[in-house]
């Protein structure tokens, strides 16, 4: 099996030219595979005529083939691989590479300024470190600097920017973190030896004609697709989340649907400015692919748009990874995926309000936020007519506003005080922000306790660690009865806790092997804490 350790010298080149052989998409994204008869530089997955094996090099990092001197290949598109795990319990000084790089993939994050160093710059602060520690740390661990490394993600997203939209290449420059035209196209002339529109008349792009932007974006399996979108499904709000069966429908109440089409709506903000649309995607497990639309609207902000998407599926998972550690205690999971969004405040307003109350309830009180606060936004897609409402509208709204909607007075002040935060900048929630100060800074907020705080880390921040103790269907699931209990039983799961709470959460029922406890807490009537009904 390929190594996941940076260096190229690391890998295990027979096994790779194995997986590459046969197409493994369990591979995908751990490494790719440069050829040098040609120059170019592929996924595992890729269906072009298999290479000589004396003419193969593998990098763990599509950064360390560009640096070599390889371009990307136009039929796999390194762009659309699932990115590389970017978490570790080993030595510190991989642990601060690992979290340089994922700063890095994370749009979010990015800071467009001066290519000739500030990104990094930022980076290394970010972390605590000087930007020289920063650079002999990421060179040591992945072979390349991190000013290569945030190059090649910038030159990667203009790709798929270039090859999928018919944005003017300013935009494209812009929305993929150049700091101008010029900067970009002698990176694009330097790196892949063309200059942009020879790239996209290569590409064929159709003109834009206000239809829906479609990428297809790759997965490692096993994937559990309709336990994801089930999850999504049980917690649609009415006006932004549609999700639906083959036949296109929503599902009849107490059947058991497949699900197949997940829709939204969303907001991106960006450089001062709001971008207004949906998303629809659909799986073809055939491929190991999903299928992303995106309306036209969102075009400026696509790489944003499909790195929300990619975390609200945690499409970069690496099940090999995750199942070696938790598979004996969770035999039945291994296809389950951790659910996440594509707007971290969003994922707080559910959390507060889904405390202390079963599904149903907490969609109800999501659904009337939304109808009173949201606004309205022209979909093509029956039911998506409203967008979430902003960190400002919450924080505006008055207390007899809120209780008019059903929100008790605590759980008003928890979600206007995120609000507050959120608006003022003060509060990150996505998944480039500092874990440990995020949570402790939402945990010092009213309302928002030690278990609303990990249950947004696991979802919004996307820390595959985190681990709300407290939750009663998690310790039911666990055989405990204490939150230490719980937190005990989990130290042998790290770093992968938020994968075994949703194992245990579906784990079939000692009492019914069928039903799996997860669902039994989600759909009763009973109460239940929060972590199956936000």
């Amino acid at each position: 099996m390929p190594s996941t350790h940076a260096p190229s010298e690391a890998l295990q080149s027979d096994a790779c030219y194995l997986a590459m052989k046969t197409h493994d998409a369990r591979f995908d994204g751990s490494f790719f595979t440069a050829v040098t008869s040609t120059g170019i530089y592929c996924r595992p997955v890729c269906r072009v005529k298999l290479p000589r094996r004396e003419n193969c090099r593998f990098f763990v990092h599509a950064a360390q083939a560009e640096a070599e001197g390889f371009r990307p290949c136009l039929r796999c598109r390194p762009e659309l691989a699932p990115r590389a795990a970017s978490w570790s319990t080993e030595d510190a000084s991989r642990i601060l590479a690992l979290q340089a790089a994922r700063l890095i993939d994370e749009p979010d994050a990015w800071v467009h300024g001066d290519d000739s160093g500030p990104g990094a710059a930022q980076v290394a602060a970010r972390l605590g470190v000087s930007d020289r520690h920063l650079r002999r740390i990421f060179e040591a661990q992945f072979g390349v600097s991190p000013l290569q490394y945030l190059q090649t993600r910038r030159l990667l997203a203009a790709k798929q920017l270039i090859a999928d939209t018919r944005l003017p290449m300013t935009q494209v420059a812009l929305a993929s973190g150049f700091a101008s035209v010029r900067r970009f196209n002698a990176a694009f002339v330097e790196h892949y030896g063309l200059n942009p529109s020879a790239l996209r008349r290569a590409g064929g792009a159709k003109d834009g004609d206000g239809k829906a932007i479609e990428v297809r974006l790759g997965f490692r399996p096993p994937y559990d697709v309709n336990a994801m979108l089930g999850f999504f499904a049980r917690r649609a709000l009415r006006g932004i989340e549609r999700a639906t069966t083959a036949d296109g429908k929503e599902p009849a109440k107490g059947s058991t649907p497949t699900f197949v089409r997940l829709a939204r709506t969303l907001r991106v903000q960006q450089g001062g400015q709001a971008h207004a649309g949906w998303l629809q995607l659909r799986f073809d497990i055939e491929r190991e692919q999903m299928l992303l639309s995106v309306s036209d609207s969102l075009a400026a902000v696509l790489p944003i748009v499909i790195s929300r998407a990619r975390a609200m599926l945690d499409l970069d998972a690496e099940p090999m990874a995750i199942n070696a550690a938790l598979h004996a205690a969770f035999p039945h999971g291994d296809g389950l995926r951790v659910p996440g969004t594509v707007d971290g405040f969003e994922l707080a307003v559910r959390a507060v309000l889904g405390q202390q109350i079963t599904v149903a309830a907490a969609r109800t009180l999501g659904s009337r936020l939304v109808q009173a606060f949201g606004e309205p936004i022209a979909t093509p897609i029956d039911g998506l007519d409203r967008l979430f409402p902003t960190p400002a509208a919450i924080a505006a709204a008055s207390g007899d506003a809120l209780g008019q909607l059903g929100i008790v007075r605590q759980r008003q002040a928890a979600l206007q005080a995120i609000a507050r935060e959120v608006a003022d900048g003060k509060l990150a929630l996505h998944a480039g922000a500092d874990v440990p100060a995020t949570i402790a800074a939402l945990q010092e907020l009213p309302g928002v306790g030690a278990w609303t705080a990990q249950y947004i880390a696991m979802r919004a921040l996307r820390w595959p660690d985190a681990f709300p103790a407290g939750d009663i269907a998690l310790q039911k699931a666990l055989g405990v009865t204490t939150a230490r209990a719980a937190g005990e039983a989990s130290q042998a799961w790290r770093p992968w806790r938020s994968y075994a709470v949703l194992r245990a959460w579906h784990a079939p029922s000692p009492s019914s092997p069928s039903t799996a406890a997860a669902q039994v807490a989600a759909d009763s009537s009973s109460i239940t804490t929060a972590g199956l009904t936000a």
